[in-house]
């Protein structure tokens, strides 16, 4: 699977959130990153190459005043033209995936109902879905940072798994689709881990085996169960 990670913030450099995320990309997936407003010109051509391309599509940025920032507005006008999108009626978009990543400077509970913000960030993301049902895509749940330089360690920690997770595994994010990642990506990760880690690591592995193969066995009980109610 291939993933295009847009990300619009009009000072990249300076904001740990986005630098933080950049770090925690997965380096053995096809991940094609981009900074838009890091681009002089915008290659339309080439932009809309990247997206016939990918098979999801990641846009990435800080929520300003209810809205992505300027930038990925204007990327938008510029390359998500009428004819791109849906003219021409082909929709080259068609059953690609939208998600969104967006970072806020309030706690989630501002964006409920009844919250401090007053509007849900589902509903101040309804144009970005109302372009990805235009465009025949598949939108995604939306992936919301709040107040990420409150985080402690533990909780980075979990973020960049819940990220990586976001960027890379099959949807719906079912319990077996995320077995299925942890399985695959496990050894890596303790590859990366220090040499005195690795042991504790690999005994994680083995207990994450033990645990998948129990919920395994449960699963194939109940549905044995379920067959026999049915009869």
């Amino acid at each position: 699977m291939t993933t295009l990670v847009l990300v619009s913030h009009p000072h990249l450099a300076d904001s740990t959130s986005q630098q933080f995320l950049k770090a925690s990309l997965p380096a053995d997936e096809t991940i094609i990153w981009e900074h838009i407003e890091g681009q002089s010109t915008l290659d339309v051509a080439k932009e809309q190459d990247q997206l016939r391309r990918a098979d999801r599509i990641i846009l990435q940025f800080p929520l300003y005043w209810y809205a992505a920032p300027a930038g990925l507005k204007a990327w938008e006008d510029t390359v998500l033209t009428r004819t791109f999108v849906y003219g021409d009626h082909r929709y080259p978009l068609a059953g690609k995936e939208l998600g969104i990543v967006v970072t806020t400077g309030m706690p989630g509970k501002a964006f409920q109902r009844g919250g401090a913000e007053q509007i849900t960030l589902d509903a101040a993301m309804a144009p970005l879905a109302a372009l990805a049902d235009r465009a025949k895509m598949t939108w995604l749940p939306i992936f919301a940072i709040h107040q990420f330089g409150y985080l402690e360690e533990p909780e980075k920690l979990q973020l960049v798994v819940d990220y990586q997770r976001y960027l890379t595994q099959q949807q719906p994010d079912s319990l077996g689709e995320r077995q299925d990642w942890f399985t695959k990506r496990l050894p890596a990760m303790i590859h990366q881990l220090p040499p005195e880690q690795q042991a504790t690591g690999r005994l994680i592995e083995a207990e994450f085996a033990q645990q998948k193969d129990d919920i395994d066995a449960l699963v194939d009980t109940l549905s044995l169960i379920k067959e026999q109610e049915d009869d």
